[in-house]
């Protein structure tokens, strides 16, 4: 059953049309047989064995059907002849093509995304609906006494669709402390399947603390998708790291990279918080301004 028409509709009619990816999550969701098949797609196992093929020669049919469809400009890509899908899918851009805002007070988005900022009222009471998901900022970390640390904060959700690029970068400075791996089955974060499924006590994330000299402490949060085989981060141990740094990449599927901010650290545009009042989500580019630290 939906639970919430609306909520979608108003997604599809403000966001810049409706994605391949949305249609085919509708098609798999709005009917007990699609769920049937879905049921079987999100076993780990046929995860691993969809990612064992992306990672194949045969899988390159797919790649030129796929540029097309989606209009992706390979000309900025390091290279434009890829081993197979899942290197076509996370290819490295030139320098340059993604320019990193470095005002000293800026506050950057880490990807190609949808974005959408909530407050941060209560941590473990306060459920948040994205998209008719709804979670505690304690149960998305599985640890109550950090999460207090973030009351009266804000959670900023970037949510990856299949075309976007799925490398993301380091959008502050400081000091990042090892990351925590949560398991989970590999289950779409798109907000069609919220209709049926808790999405994120489902999925698998990695998440790192980074203190910074004037935003506070942030989480930085990636959550693995359907079909993802793997969140790959470039560091899991304690480093420095500098904002515009490349932190990893996301394999095959649609992704979601979440930044939890404590009070008064950072303010969004305001643009992108007028829009997520009303339940729109702001397209944003890698590096590109979306707030300031105060």
């Amino acid at each position: 059953m939906i639970k919430n028409k609306y909520a979608i509709y108003k997604r599809s009619k403000h966001n810049e049309g409706v994605s391949t990816q949305d249609r085919v999550l509708r098609l798999l969701y709005g009917n007990r047989a699609g769920r049937m098949v879905l049921g079987w797609l999100i076993r780990p196992e046929v995860s691993k064995l969809v990612g064992r093929f992306m990672d194949t020669g045969l899988s390159r049919i797919m790649i030129n059907p796929f540029i097309k469809k989606n209009d992706i400009d390979i000309s900025v890509c390091q290279k434009n002849e890829f081993d197979s899908y899942n290197d076509f899918f996370k290819r490295k851009l030139v320098p340059g093509a993604r320019a990193i805002d470095m005002i000293d007070e800026g506050f950057v988005s880490p990807c190609d995304s949808r974005l959408t900022v909530y407050d941060i009222e209560d941590t473990e009471r306060q459920t948040f609906n994205i998209k008719d998901s709804e979670y505690t900022v304690a149960s998305l970390l599985r640890d109550k006494k950090l999460a207090r640390h973030y009351r009266g904060g804000k959670l900023w959700l970037f949510r990856l669709c299949v075309d976007d690029y799925h490398r993301y970068i380091y959008n502050v400075s400081g000091k990042q402390s090892d990351v925590r791996r949560i398991e989970g089955l590999y289950h779409t974060v798109n907000p069609i399947a919220s209709e049926y499924y808790d999405i994120y006590k489902e999925n698998t994330r990695e998440y790192c603390l980074i203190r910074t000299q004037d935003a506070g402490t942030i989480i930085d949060m990636e959550v693995g998708a359907l079909l993802v085989g793997r969140i790959v981060n470039r560091y899991v141990d304690s480093t420095d790291v500098r904002r515009g740094e490349e932190k990893g990449y996301f394999e095959f599927g649609g992704s979601t990279i979440i930044l939890l901010i404590q009070k008064d650290k950072v303010a969004p545009l305001d643009r992108i918080v007028e829009n997520s009042r009303k339940d729109i989500e702001t397209r944003v580019r890698q590096g590109e301004l979306v707030g300031y630290v105060r």
